[in-house]
């Protein structure tokens, strides 16, 4: 396959430090010289010009960044970033953007989400979650579990609602963290933000087979700590569901609003994203299997589990530009042609093919948004050779 031609783009790149410091983590190992003395060695780890979309089923107790920082280790990825964070109380899927996947990271944080989640009964905590204290306790062993009382429950929360973000949440306000106001004894009054709810669907849990109508159980990964609490302790009182929901829509608020339409409160234990967007928890790989891919004796195998950039483009219409065209379009230059109006455009070179970026039509003119640079696509087209 033919790389493409620098020069017809008229865009060479002068950037020829590509093993400087910019792309290659130095890491100080201590030497014991004796009893009193040391030496610092420098040792130079090559990072690797990776372009894609990695899906992760993120462990439970682990942060969202701990995650990405962990895979771009393991993989010696220049540049990584995430589509938006996952509790350390949540699991599931996390699409890691590697290069110019980067680039789109933005238009996926708008996706639709779908959880699986643990509620509660009778407890309210600080932070809507185990995570919290406890603040009020309420005895929920008299509440209607019933199907057809969770219908006229579910009837009342699917569609758009009103949510208050809870206090210990990363929503800035005033360039401020919430939870870092909350931390410091701060109470904000809170606006309301609308966020919708597309289906909902809910059971009482008593034990692992309450969750068979809801999802396979190979998706929950259930804490066996609370399993146990559930199927030990009388008068626990909980609730499954399962919720697809617009972007900015919190769980653990979802799960304490419904408590308080039960009248007993509810705080979230469990939580596990199965989709985001387009992408699915099957597609998703854990990282132990990544850990052991990537330090056995084929670490290139962990490489094939990358998916293409424009698989965040998905949605997109697609437009093939000729040599010329592409070359121009990747200068920021409008193009024009016979081209109906899009608000999302994913631009592609027709030979080879490959994207150069995203854009959008108006009035048949192709309007450059988002652009790869000439290094970025040279690479990706290097990596199909």
């Amino acid at each position: 396959m033919d790389l493409l031609d620098l020069n017809a783009l008229n865009l060479n790149a002068t950037d020829t430090t590509r093993h400087d410091a910019s792309v290659s983590e130095q890491v100080a190992v201590r030497l014991d010289q004796g009893p009193r003395k040391s030496k610092k060695v420098q040792i130079k780890i090559k990072r690797r010009s990776l372009h894609g979309v990695l899906l992760i089923d993120k462990p439970l107790g682990a942060s969202s960044n701990q995650v990405l920082q962990r895979v771009k280790w393991l993989l010696k990825a220049e540049k990584a970033g995430h589509t938006g964070t996952l509790d350390p109380l949540a699991s599931g899927v996390l699409p890691i953007c590697l290069g110019a996947a980067t680039k789109f990271s933005q238009l996926h944080l708008d996706a639709d989400k779908t959880y699986l989640a643990i509620a509660r009964l009778g407890q309210n905590t600080s932070t809507a979650d185990a995570e919290g204290q406890i603040t009020q306790t309420r005895d929920a062993s008299g509440v209607d579990l019933s199907a057809p009382s969770l219908a006229q429950v579910q009837a009342s929360f699917i569609g758009p609602i009103e949510q208050t973000p809870p206090m210990y949440s990363a929503l800035k306000v005033q360039g401020k963290a919430l939870y870092d106001y909350a931390r410091d004894g701060v109470e904000l009054e809170l606006q309301p933000r609308r966020v919708t709810i597309h289906a909902l669907d809910m059971t009482e849990f008593k034990s692992l087979s309450d969750l068979e109508r809801l999802t396979p159980l190979a998706h929950w990964k259930l804490n066996e700590a609370f399993a146990q609490e559930v199927n030990s302790v009388e008068g626990t009182r909980a609730l499954a569901f399962k919720v697809q929901c617009s972007k900015g829509t919190y769980v653990r608020t979802l799960a304490q609003d419904i408590g308080e339409h039960l009248g007993v409160g509810a705080h979230l234990v469990y939580l596990r994203r199965t989709a985001s967007g387009e992408f699915g928890i099957d597609q998703c790989m854990d990282m132990d299997a990544l850990e052991s891919v990537s330090q056995g004796s084929q670490p290139q195998e962990a490489l094939r589990e990358i998916l293409p950039t424009q698989c965040l483009l998905k949605g997109h219409e697609p437009i093939a530009l000729d040599e010329s065209d592409s070359a121009k379009f990747l200068s920021g230059v409008r193009r024009t042609g016979p081209w109906r109006d899009f608000d999302r455009v994913a631009v592609y070179a027709q030979h080879p093919t490959v994207l150069l970026g995203s854009a959008h039509t108006k009035g048949g003119e192709l309007i450059p948004d988002r652009l790869l640079n000439p290094l970025e696509i040279n690479s990706i087209l290097e990596s199909l050779l």
